[in-house]
This record gives structure tokens, sequence and C-alpha cells, in this order.
């Protein structure tokens, strides 16, 4: 067993390597976050928006963010007109998160765009999240760097995503698999 290497983590590149804005831009956001954006009081959808885009978050038009939703960084967050982000939202976003128009993403789902160099030195590793017009995250799924979802496409809950999801496809598992098409009779 002596032969099986442990990486040192006090070592671990990176740290702050997504932070790319100044400490106190960070721990303001995170006050901010805290009393706005996660705080589960039924206080406005509009008021989370603006603290958001306030942070650098570019949301548009109609955008329902419910409470107890989390925002690692607002800066690399983009969502389209008309979109619903369910209660519970986790986009743990050190890379660009990218949510089309009238995207659907239900409660407690978790969005990462990072992971870590596992073999090597532990370092930050990060992939942005597309996630295309239409499409339906339901609860509880976990999306990973690199996903993209297509057009109108469907992930069933509590399912694992990574690479590239089709458009009007429905997935789901762990790890999620291809499991049929959105819309009857629909050809892509």
């Amino acid at each position: 067993m002596s032969d099986i290497p442990v990486i040192d983590l006090s070592k671990a590149p990176g740290e702050r390597a997504a932070w790319d804005r100044p400490a106190w831009h960070v721990y303001l956001w995170a006050i901010c976050e805290l009393i706005f954006i996660t705080n589960p009081w039924q206080i406005s959808s509009s008021l989370r928006v603006r603290v958001l885009r306030a942070f650098g978050a570019a949301i548009g038009r109609g955008v329902v963010f419910r409470p107890r939703t989390r925002v690692k960084f607002p800066w690399k967050l983009h969502i389209g007109d008309r979109s619903w982000i369910g209660e519970g939202v986790w986009f743990h976003n050190q890379d660009h998160v990218h949510v089309g128009h009238d995207v659907v993403i239900s409660q407690e789902t978790f969005i990462t765009t990072g992971s870590h160099r596992h073999r090597v030195d532990m370092a930050l590793v990060t992939r942005p999240v597309i996630i295309h017009e239409g499409a339906w995250i339901t609860s509880r799924c976990m999306v990973l760097g690199g996903t993209t979802v297509g057009r109108s496409a469907l992930i069933r809950p509590m399912s694992v995503i990574s690479g590239d999801i089709g458009a009007a496809e429905v997935w789901g598992g762990v790890p999620a698999r291809h499991v049929g098409t959105r819309f009857e009779g629909l050809r892509q």
C-alpha cells in the first residue's frame, strides 16, 4: 500500500483561482447572497434578480428566482428571459453558466462547473455549463462542468448529467442515459 500516492492538499494550487474579482468584492457578495438570495423568506423574486444583476449577473426579463438559491459568482451567471429557477437551486459556478430563455431548473438542482486534477495536484479545473432554451432540468439533478443541454431537452429527477444532451431528448439516471424524446413524433 505504501506505493499508492497521497496528494498533499496543503500544496494544491488555485484555492482562489476562480475568483477573478478582488477579495472584498467576493466577501461583499457572500453577505448579500446570504441576506437576499439564500434567505428562505418569500421575499420578492425581482429583488433577488436586482441584487444578482448588481453583482454582474446577466438575467433577462421575467425570470423567476425562488428562495434558498445559491450563486457562487453572479458575474459568471447568464440567464435568458422568462426562465424559472426553483427553490434551493445551487449554481456553483466557478466558470460561466449560460441558461437560455424559457428554461426551468427545478428544486434542489446542483450545477457545478468545477472539479480538480485528481491524479496530479488537486488544482482547480473548470468548464462552463450551457443549458439551451426550453430545457427542463427537473428536481435534485446534478449538472457537471462541460455539460451542454440541448433545446427543450428534459432531465428526469435525481439524474447526474455530463457531456452533450441533444435537443428534445429525455435523459435520466445515475449516470444519466438517453431514455426517450420529450415531444412525441418530433423529428430531430
